[in-house]
This record gives C-alpha cells, sequence and structure tokens, in this order.
C-alpha cells in the first residue's frame, strides 16, 4: 500500500533523471496529472501523455535533457508530506533559488506553480519545491 503518491511521481522522475532516461511512467490520478501539467507548462519537461491501462491509467512523462545532455531538473524535494502538511498564503511564498526554481501548490482553484499563485493571488498545500 503506497502512502504517499505524490512523493512515489517525485522518486520516479528524480531516479530517471539520474540515469538520464527519456521517459517516466507512472500510474495516473488527477493530482499527478496536475503536478505533471505544471512542470510543462514551466518547461521541465517536454511532454505528458495519459496511457490506457487497466486497472488503473499510466501517466507518461518525456524528460527534457539541454543540448549536452544536461539536466534540465536537478533537483526535486517534497515539502508536505502525509505527517506534516505545510500551508501558505500567496504572501509568504517565497522565490526558489531566487526565482530560477519553482514550487508547486495544491490550491483551491488546481495544481498550480508559485508563480502563478502569487499572480492569482491564492495560497495552498505546498508539494514540493524543485530547480
Amino acid at each position: 500500500m503506497m502512502t504517499d503518491p505524490i512523493a512515489d511521481m517525485l522518486t520516479r522522475i528524480r531516479n530517471a533523471v539520474r540515469v538520464e532516461h527519456g521517459v517516466v511512467e507512472l500510474p495516473t490520478s488527477k493530482v499527478k496529472r496536475g503536478v505533471a501539467e505544471v512542470l510543462k507548462r514551466e518547461g521541465y519537461i517536454w511532454e505528458v501523455d495519459e496511457v490506457p491501462a487497466e486497472p488503473i491509467g499510466k501517466l507518461r512523462i518525456h524528460l527534457k535533457y539541454g543540448p549536452n545532455g544536461e539536466r534540465v531538473i536537478r533537483t526535486i524535494r517534497r515539502i508536505s508530506k502525509p505527517g506534516r502538511r505545510i500551508y501558505s498564503s500567496h504572501s509568504n511564498l517565497r522565490p526558489v533559488l531566487n526565482g530560477l526554481g519553482i514550487s508547486i501548490l495544491s490550491t483551491s482553484r488546481g495544481v498550480i506553480s508559485d508563480r502563478e499563485a502569487r499572480q492569482r493571488k491564492l495560497g495552498g498545500e505546498v508539494l514540493c519545491e524543485l530547480w
């Protein structure tokens, strides 16, 4: 039984980037799809596909690398955990690495990046940080 599916997703991405895989597959959910869409919008991955499978669909994430093979995703950290949820208002959100990284938040309007949250003046649960 998996107690933290978001941490599992981040670990799969982290491991795939370390061994320079082009694609990573994981079980799908609405929150995972939202996190993957934020990564795509912010330019950290190429594409997100949903692959129908039984009993649960798969989410296929196409990872992005630089022209010389350098990693676009260097670090992924889970912030809010099942045992300790971390919430933040839009005014308390600080840029990650002076704007070089992002935080991903789960808000009442869906999963968004910290930049979008500050623009829309939304707070929520801080899921992870990456740079």
